[in-house]
């Protein structure tokens, strides 16, 4: 792959054998020194025309063409290694749009973030397989064996013949991806907090797009197909027009998984905010001294025993007959969650769209997919007033 024509030195990073192709076995001194910020300042000056663009950017130029020579393909910008991804709106003159961290005396600790969802499913204990390269197929027991008694007598035999039934669980890749408008004078800077905040945006971003799909993906056209819309989980009904959730609701969760026998594995619920505060002030019993459904006293299994994660990923915008702000309620074996990612984090900079107000588009895309082995591992309400 030639991202422009100008030679550059080669780094002294090798590629080693190992699972996922893009990663390349760089040293920890050359993750520190790989810049997202100066590839995208490459990138762009190469869209525009610049000769020798990525003249100082040779290590991320080579990581970029040594990660699409693993994964047999071009990228639409350049890659970006699984080793820098595991390290850890934006203009100047506005501060929304974080334009203020250009100004020398501004701290990149002092920072502060944008608020966003938690992520959901890997708190939970899904199941994540990296580097996958081609369609993949995951086997699936679907049904058991029989068994037969047989008579005391000697050469008594079988009556019937005894073999389990299996299938499979295909994944395919599904492409996702965001975008965020970056100050042009913001990619000239070399400040690490600069370097930082644009990363994990991006990486951010991604990340919670596919905790999202994976809880909620309907599979429909370009989306993967997440828990809620899997066949044979559990539902738990508040009512025609929705309900807030009793202490019976919460223990359906549990009886209808145990009930399929998928009680096993990394168990535990997925609420949001008003859920939480919902069950925290809400009594198991309506009594004067009852406890409350949320057990402040078991921090680690605050509700019905089980290790609960508490994010907004879980939607509070559902509608049911009359209903409307219906939240949404998961309990299963996340461990029967898969997701899935092919190849690398693939950027594409467009210095074009918003060239006439100064600032340049990155777009992240990354192929993924989300896979669930038994639909009865989970349990879900989707109708809970809250």
């Amino acid at each position: 792959m030639e991202l422009d024509g100008e030679a550059r030195a080669v780094p002294a990073f090798k590629p080693v054998p190992v699972a996922d192709p893009t990663m390349l076995g760089m040293s920890a001194a050359e993750v520190r020194q790989y810049s997202l910020v100066k590839a995208l300042r490459a990138a762009m000056n190469a869209k525009l025309g610049e000769p020798n663009a990525w003249k100082e950017a040779g290590l991320e130029r080579e990581a970029s063409e040594m990660v699409a020579r693993a994964m047999g393909k071009d990228p639409q910008g350049f890659f970006v290694p699984m080793d820098v991804q595991q390290r850890a709106g934006m203009t100047t003159g506005d501060a929304t749009f974080a334009g203020n961290l250009v100004e020398t005396s501004v701290l990149g600790a002092s920072f502060i973030d944008l608020l966003r969802n938690r992520l959901a499913v890997r708190q939970a204990g899904c199941t994540y397989l990296g580097g996958l390269v081609g369609n993949i197929a995951v086997p699936r027991q679907t049904a058991a064996g029989t068994f037969y008694w047989v008579g005391a007598t000697d050469n008594s035999a079988l009556t019937g013949e005894s073999h389990p039934t299996v299938d499979q669980v295909t994944m395919t890749p599904h492409v996702g991806g965001a975008y965020s408008d970056i100050g042009r004078s913001l990619i000239l800077q070399s400040s690490i907090d600069v370097e930082n905040m644009v990363a994990n945006d991006i990486a951010k971003i991604c990340a919670l797009g596919i905790d999202l799909a994976a809880l909620s993906g309907t599979g429909l056209t370009v989306y993967p197909k997440g828990v809620a819309a899997q066949t044979n989980v559990g539902s738990v009904i508040g009512g025609t027009n929705g309900a807030a959730p009793t202490w019976a609701n919460i223990v359906a969760f549990e009886t209808a998984v145990a009930a399929a026998n998928a009680d096993v594995g990394s168990m535990a619920y997925i609420v949001n905010a008003k859920t939480r505060g919902y069950l925290k002030s809400t009594p198991k019993v309506a009594t004067y001294s009852a406890t409350m459904m949320w057990d402040n006293a078991s921090p680690d299994a605050p509700l019905n025993g089980y290790k609960t994660v508490v994010s907004n990923q879980a939607r509070s915008d559902l509608t049911k007959g009359l209903g409307t702000g219906l939240s949404e309620i998961f309990f299963g074996n996340w461990a029967d969650l898969i997701i899935g990612q092919w190849g690398s984090l693939d950027i594409l900079v467009d210095p074009y769209t918003g060239g006439t107000a100064g600032t340049v588009r990155i777009i992240a895309l990354q192929d993924v997919d989300v896979c669930v082995r038994h639909g009865e591992s989970f349990a879900r309400m989707a109708d809970a007033i809250c």
